[in-house]
């Protein structure tokens, strides 16, 4: 059966579209499993940039600030879309070639249910300033959110991270000798998205 990527990401809120996008521009670039996209990364960059700034608007804006991110929304939406068909067809059903772009796998099963939570949260130190999360992966789904906050704060979550890979939920750019706080939840069913794993912390280093 061929792989498909799921374009599950249309129903993303806002911010979470902004990081999903972000994600994939992330993970295709310098990626040799996709030398020749559809969009060049720079371009998608722009778009995704240009959604991220008027979304920033349209919370102090008015009606035209909206109506504008609206509109780049979609504009971002049919980027990712053509993405997303390059990387289907350059992956030739080859799941791990897929996943590296930052895209999820639609899911084999056609029945939607509820997702189990994620269980066995484990926490890693990747390079400098950077906590790897893995989960077991759950049952029906192909994309998992992460999310991410200091540990001595009670502070509010990061910007989530979104990935196909349920070992591999990379979080960078995080204060050195600070403990994090991380949860993952997976995306999809029937109730749009599991319960948040419980929580596991960990220094970075």
């Amino acid at each position: 059966m061929t792989t498909k990527v799921s374009l599950g990401f249309a129903r993303l809120p806002d911010t979470e579209l902004d990081n999903f996008a972000q994600g994939v521009i992330d993970s295709m670039t310098s990626n040799g499993n996709f030398n020749t996209p559809h969009v060049p990364m720079n371009d998608l960059q722009t778009v995704k940039d240009d959604f991220t700034a008027k979304v920033s608007a349209s919370h102090s804006g008015g009606p035209a600030d909206t109506a504008a991110k609206n509109d780049s929304r979609q504009t971002l939406l049919g980027k990712l879309r053509q993405q997303a068909l390059y990387v289907q067809m350059t992956s030739e059903g080859d799941m791990s070639k897929l996943l590296s772009s930052g895209f999820a796998a639609q899911s084999s099963s056609r029945a939607s249910v509820p997702l189990d939570k994620p269980e066995a949260l484990v926490i890693k130190n990747g390079t400098s300033g950077q906590l790897v999360a893995s989960v077991s992966p759950v049952k029906n789904t192909s994309m998992y959110e992460g999310r991410i906050k200091l540990a001595d704060d009670g502070g509010a979550w990061l910007s989530s991270v979104f990935t196909g890979d349920s070992r591999h939920i990379i979080f960078d750019g995080l204060t050195r000798g600070k403990d994090y706080t991380v949860e993952v939840r997976a995306l999809g069913g029937s109730t749009g998205q599991s319960d948040w794993s419980d929580p596991s912390s960990h220094m970075a280093m």
